[in-house]
């Protein structure tokens, strides 16, 4: 196979409009890759004219001067503290624009020091934002100089103000265009064009680095494999399953020697893509170019297997790793008992456990949870409590997840007070437990209909543990009390989360307001009616409904009166069954003559009578003509 050269032809150096590429640029370039001289900088082409009165100043007043004062400062003095000190070249700072800025870097490319001084000392001292022409000067200095991690770091700070803020971006292109343009006059190693494709990945955009990595094979650069291969791990992360393909294939007609990362990152490329079949053709295809699959590839294809439950071809693997002399280690093993598992056979996992363990393979925490996770599931409690002691008397510290599992299981087991009891157990043993628990427990209290038991169980893990409750676990037990009538309970636990800082949501405010309303406290519910308007929430049907009938009940039929057209004007909350409410209590006591007065007046907001309305209307004459009999003699 023919391999492209490594550096631009003077066909490709036309082929970009911004940029005129001499002969000797050629041939200086072309000398970078093998020696060490410096190009001879030419600043005829890039000065600006300035006043000529100028140079009838003072040398250090004289604008003309600035890149040769700096230059000079650079050269003789070791810290960037010193352009701040100097006070003879302060007048003059306000004419170092960009292209001073490129000239100073041009003149410090055989000491990468101090252009990165200078670099910092432009940004950060005197505030300037470089140009991407500035940066691209830089990051062929630093690349030059073998300066890599410096030079990504610059990458990555331009690619994040191009490409995400949109700032710096100049008239002569992005930023391909002016590291190629910078060439001319930079000494240059092509490498900074594969840390391009690299920075582009690190930052999350591997578009723009499939992009740089086609522009480059254009450009005839040959791409390096660390490059290669950390776009075809970011392609494979944001599923790009094709374009992978497409540079695994570039890799192969470039002659880019693929290497056992490839063929792993390709192999889980292949596992993505659901085509499990290929491969065993793929792996030959490995084998013929001289790599055996080692450890991450038979792990990748167990694990793909395994999610799709074909659980035979991922134990055939497993016997196949001993065949090839490649050892299974704690994540085959894991794989493999999680892939039994999810089929529900947790007895041949806890079996594959003891093999695993007779190997001399140590078990974590992750396989000790796998088998807890399956008992939970299959409701196998007992057997989990024995997994979870045993990982305790091996010393593996049970964490957050183990401690969830098993509290979940009982929960779904039915058996909440078993988990209570665990948990306790597992404080005796001083292993901490998750706040997410504690949260979970209080909350399934409250499910079942144990408010009490969860506002004592909230108090002592506060007082024992420092456990401070999330916002929505105060508001759960808020709504619980109020559902048993503890109203008084309910609005401690509310002003114990103002204290803390934590707003009530609306179905906690919804819960108390109905509380109140029951207990014939209408007054104070219409207090935090306000509170809960107040604080940007709007009252709903259920709210406005508690009120109305609160009011109702109190025989106080003018404010319910009141609330109805509020909720209707102010809110749009229209609500029969509230409206009815009313009508009932005229109804009751005869007091049609007042009702019709009402109700016209709650017509014009929007109330429509039904049936029911009708009824207590009709109920309300009755009465009414009872009432006139009595009096009549």
């Amino acid at each position: 196979m023919i391999r492209r050269p490594s550096i631009y032809l003077p066909t490709l150096f036309q082929s970009f409009s911004n940029s005129t590429f001499t002969d000797k640029t050629l041939l200086s370039a072309a000398s970078s890759s093998s020696t060490t001289t410096l190009i001879t900088i030419h600043d005829s082409h890039s000065n600006r004219t300035l006043s000529p009165f100028y140079n009838l100043l003072p040398p250090t007043q004289n604008p003309n001067n600035i890149v040769n004062l700096i230059s000079s400062i650079l050269k003789h003095e070791s810290s960037h503290l010193s352009l701040l000190q100097n006070n003879d070249i302060k007048g003059i700072l306000s004419h170092l624009g960009p292209h001073e800025i490129s000239r100073v870097l041009l003149r410090c490319q055989s000491d990468h020091a101090s252009a990165i001084t200078f670099f910092n000392w432009v940004k950060k001292d005197l505030n300037i934002t470089p140009t991407v022409q500035n940066y691209c000067v830089v990051l062929h200095i630093l690349a030059w100089s073998g300066v890599f991690s410096q030079a990504m770091e610059f990458l990555s700070e331009l690619i994040q103000m191009v490409e995400v803020e949109g700032v710096c971006v100049s008239s002569n292109g992005g930023i391909y265009e002016n590291l190629v343009a910078c060439t001319e006059d930079c000494n240059w190693n092509p490498v900074i064009f594969d840390m391009l494709v690299k920075a582009y990945v690190k930052v999350g955009m591997v578009e723009k680095g499939l992009e740089t990595f086609r522009r480059n094979i254009e450009a005839c650069f040959i791409p390096n494999v660390i490059a290669c291969n950390c776009l075809l791990s970011g392609l494979s992360r944001f599923n790009y399953i094709t374009q992978c393909w497409e540079v695994y294939e570039e890799m192969g007609k470039l002659g880019v020697h693929r290497n056992a990362y490839t063929f792993n990152i390709m192999t889980h490329v292949l596992c993505k893509d659901g085509d499990t079949d290929k491969v065993t053709g793929f792996l030959e295809k490995m084998e013929e170019e001289g790599f055996e699959p080692d450890l991450v590839t038979y792990n990748t294809l167990v694990n793909s297997y395994c999610k799709k439950k074909r659980l035979e071809d991922a134990f055939y693997l497993h016997k196949i790793m001993y065949v090839r002399g490649v050892m299974p280690n704690l994540i085959t093993y894991t794989t493999l008992m999680n892939g039994l598992c999810e089929e529900g056979k947790i007895k041949e996992a806890h079996q594959l456990f003891h093999q695993m363990v007779h190997r001399g393979i140590d078990p974590d925490i992750v396989s000790y949870n796998t088998l807890v996770c399956g008992y939970c599931k299959r409701g196998k409690m007992q057997m989990c409590r024995s997994v979870l002691y045993e990982m305790i008397g091996n010393r593996i510290c049970p964490d957050s997840i183990t401690c969830r599992l098993i509290v979940d299981g009982y929960v779904r087991d039915g058996k909440l007070v078993s988990a209570l009891n665990t948990v306790e157990e597992l404080k005796k043993y001083r292993i901490k437990i998750p706040e997410e628990v504690y949260d979970y427990l209080v909350v399934a209290l409250c499910k079942e209909g144990k408010p009490f038991a969860a506002r004592s169980f909230l108090q002592r893990v506060i007082s024992q543990d420092g456990y401070i409750p999330k916002r929505n676990t105060y508001n759960k037990l808020v709504e619980s009390l109020c559902g048993f009538n503890n109203v008084e309970e309910a609005l401690v636990l509310k002003s114990e989360m103002e204290k803390k800082s934590m707003k009530v949501n609306i179905v906690a405010y919804r819960a108390l307001i109905s509380c109140l309303c029951r207990v014939k406290r209408s007054l104070e519910a219409e207090s935090l009616l306000e509170e809960m308007i107040s604080s940007g929430m709007l009252p709903d049907v259920e709210i406005s409904r508690a009120l109305i009938k609160g009011y109702c009940q109190e025989n106080k039929i003018d404010k319910a009166v009141f609330l109805l057209k509020l909720f209707a004007k102010e809110f749009q909350v229209y609500d029969n069954e509230s409206y009815n409410a009313v009508v009932k209590v005229f109804c009751d006591v005869g007091n049609v003559t007042e009702l019709m007065e009402i109700q016209d007046k709650l017509l014009k907001v929007g109330y429509v009578p039904n049936k029911l309305t009708c009824r207590y209307v009709i109920h309300g004459l009755q009465k009414a003509m009872e009432v006139d009999d009595e009096i009549l003699p």
